[in-house]
C-alpha cells in the first residue's frame, strides 16, 4: 500500500528523512481492527518523529500520521483515538501509553490497524477530513480549555500564536463555549483570520494586554512564556501542551509565578472519552475543524514543508 514513512531520523533536516512509496499492508490480529483510510491530518508531532523525538532509529522505517477517520471491517464510518495502551486494550499489561508512530504504524497509508477499542463512531454531521483533524491537536485543545485550564463562560482566555491547529481549535472551541477569546499572532493576516474564527481580539505577540486573563494556553513555548505568565491575573492558570520554538525560555519567571500564585499545568492529548465528548460537541454545537488546505497523500511532502515553515492557518489533511 502506498505511504508516507520516516526512513530515517534527520534532527536538522526532518523532510530528508521522508518518504512516499509501497510499505506492507497491516496484519489483523486479536482485539484490534483494521482500518480504511479516508483522511488524515498533519500535526507538529510528525515533524518532531523524522527529528526522531520519540521515534528510535531502531524502529524504522515508521509510517507517519497519528490522526485518521475511516471505514472499518465492517463497514462502519470510524475515527481513531491515537493513544495506543491508555487501558491495556488490544496491547499488552505493561506496556507503557504511546501514541501512533512511536510504536505502531501511523495512518499516512491506505490502512491502518489499532485496537478495536480505540475506534469510535464518526458523527454524520461532520466530513471524513474534518473528523480526521481532531483525534490530536482539537482533542488537544479540547482538553486544554475543558479539563485542565478551570475556566467558565465569560472568562478571558488568551491564546498564543494563532494560526496553528491546536491554536485555531482553541479559537473556536472557547468561543463556542461562551469564553472571550484574545489571540495573539506575529502576522496580521492571521490575527484578522483569528477574529472572523470567533477571538474578540488579537494582539501582536508580546503585545501589553489592555488587562490580565484568566487563563493561558501556550503551544509556542520559548518565545512566548514571559508573555504567558505577565498577561495572567493573580491565581490565573497556564496550560502548556507544546514548545514548538523551544522548551527553554531564557526566563523561568518563577517569582512571579509564586507571589501571584499562578498555576501552571501540563496538559498532553486527551482521553477516548474526551474525544467522544469533542465529537458530540462538534456535532450538536455545529462547531467544525479549520481545514487549511486537503493534499493527496502522494503530495504528502509540500504539506509538511508548509508545516514546517508554519505557513498554515488550520489543519493540512491528506487524502490516499
Amino acid at each position: 500500500m502506498f505511504a508516507a514513512y520516516a526512513a530515517r531520523i534527520a534532527p536538522d533536516d526532518p523532510l530528508s528523512g521522508l518518504e512516499l512509496g509501497e510499505r506492507p499492508e497491516p496484519e489483523a490480529r486479536p482485539g484490534w481492527s483494521v482500518v480504511t483510510v479516508k483522511a488524515a491530518s498533519l500535526n507538529h508531532h510528525d515533524l518532531w518523529s523524522l527529528r526522531g523525538v520519540g521515534l528510535p532509529a531502531e524502529k524504522l522505517p515508521m509510517i507517519l500520521g497519528c490522526d485518521a477517520a475511516g471505514v472499518d471491517e465492517d463497514g462502519n464510518e470510524v475515527v481513531l483515538h491515537s493513544v495506543i495502551g491508555q487501558t491495556g486494550h488490544g496491547v499488552g499489561p505493561k506496556e507503557p501509553r504511546s501514541i501512533l508512530t512511536e510504536h505502531y504504524q501511523g495512518s499516512f497509508a491506505e490502512k491502518v490497524a489499532v485496537p478495536t477499542w480505540n475506534l469510535l463512531p464518526k458523527p454524520a454531521g461532520l466530513s471524513f477530513e474534518q473528523a480526521a483533524c481532531l483525534p490530536t491537536a482539537w482533542l488537544t485543545a479540547y482538553r486544554m480549555l475543558f479539563t485542565n485550564a478551570g475556566v467558565k463562560p465569560g472568562d478571558t482566555v488568551l491564546v498564543q500564536g494563532a494560526g496553528g491547529g491546536v491554536a485555531t481549535a482553541l479559537i473556536v472551541l472557547g468561543k463556542a463555549a461562551g469564553l472571550r477569546v484574545w489571540a495573539t499572532s506575529r502576522d496580521e493576516a492571521k490575527g484578522a483570520r483569528a477574529v472572523e474564527l470567533g477571538a474578540d481580539a488579537w494582539f501582536p505577540s508580546g503585545a501589553r494586554l489592555p488587562e490580565r486573563v484568566d487563563a493561558v494556553m501556550e503551544t509556542v513555548g520559548a518565545a512566548t512564556w514571559s508573555h504567558s505568565i505577565k498577561s495572567l491575573r493573580p491565581g490565573g492558570t497556564l496550560v502548556i501542551s507544546g514548545a514548538t520554538s523551544g522548551p527553554n525560555p531564557p526566563a523561568a519567571e518563577l517569582t512571579r509565578i509564586f507571589f501571584l500564585e499562578l498555576k501552571v499545568v501540563g496538559s498532553t492529548m486527551g482521553t477516548k472519552e474526551e474525544l467522544a465528548g469533542l465529537l458530540s460537541f462538534c456535532q450538536t454545537a455545529g462547531v467544525r475543524p479549520v481545514i487549511d488546505s486537503v493534499l493527496p497523500l502522494a503530495e504528502a511532502r509540500e504539506g509538511f514543508a508548509r508545516m514546517e515553515k508554519g505557513d498554515v492557518f488550520g489543519k493540512i489533511v491528506l487524502t490516499p
